[in-house]
């Protein structure tokens, strides 16, 4: 088994502004995300977490450096847990975007989605899931730190819960949280949302031998 942690990017001014930053280069942490990065690391700072995987884009890289400090763990990027790249969509407002038509087909159909110069939800999903489990095939028995995006853990989660792609907003993910994913012959979603910073426990870990 593996313990996989996946933790969503604190906040930016992106999120506070209800924006879509996609693989917008130079969006880094708010003043409230860097608090959120720093709670994740110091609720899991007892946590035997062997690696830390992270999109490569700026907002999860530094959501992730104070844990990797705390652990003396190298940061590993990997595109494969990057955000959407929501083409045509990228920089725009959720407000303006949800009077579109394709509004109600990412909410209502999005296995059917894709975004106007960019990816599917479905392509998505596939390569967020098989990082997952090329993660665990390479730390079997270990706690794994995954930082991601919002829609990239959701896709994630609603794959190991067995739910329909069609069924996957229906997943809150917020910033700055943990949920806890534990992959073996039988994958269990055991925490979700878990919000360090608002003093929520976190998921638990144990240490294994082996």
């Amino acid at each position: 088994m593996t313990d996989l942690l996946l933790i969503r990017h604190g906040e930016n001014e992106y999120t506070r502004k209800g924006k879509l930053a996609g693989w917008t280069p130079d969006v880094h942490l708010n003043e409230t995300g860097q608090a959120q990065a720093n709670a994740v690391a110091e609720r899991l700072a007892a946590a035997p977490i062997k690696a830390i995987y992270s999109s490569p884009l700026e907002r999860a890289m530094e959501t992730a450096l104070p844990l990797a400090k705390a652990k003396k763990i190298e940061i590993q990027p990997c595109d494969d847990v990057g955000e959407v790249r929501y083409g045509d969509w990228t920089g725009k407002s959720v407000k303006a975007l949800s009077r579109t038509k394709l509004w109600a087909v990412v909410q209502k159909n999005p296995s059917s989605m894709e975004f106007p110069g960019g990816e599917t939800l479905r392509a998505v999903q596939s390569r967020a899931v098989d990082a997952m489990e090329a993660i665990a095939r390479q730390y079997p028995k270990r706690a794994v730190a995954v930082f991601s995006h919002g829609d990239v853990i959701k896709l994630i989660l609603a794959h190991y819960l067995g739910a329909p792609l069609d069924m996957f907003q229906r997943i809150l993910i917020g910033t700055g949280s943990i949920s806890h994913l534990r992959l073996g012959s039988m994958p269990m979603v055991l925490k979700m949302n878990e919000q360090p910073l608002s003093g929520r426990d976190t998921p638990p870990t144990r240490k294994r031998k082996g």
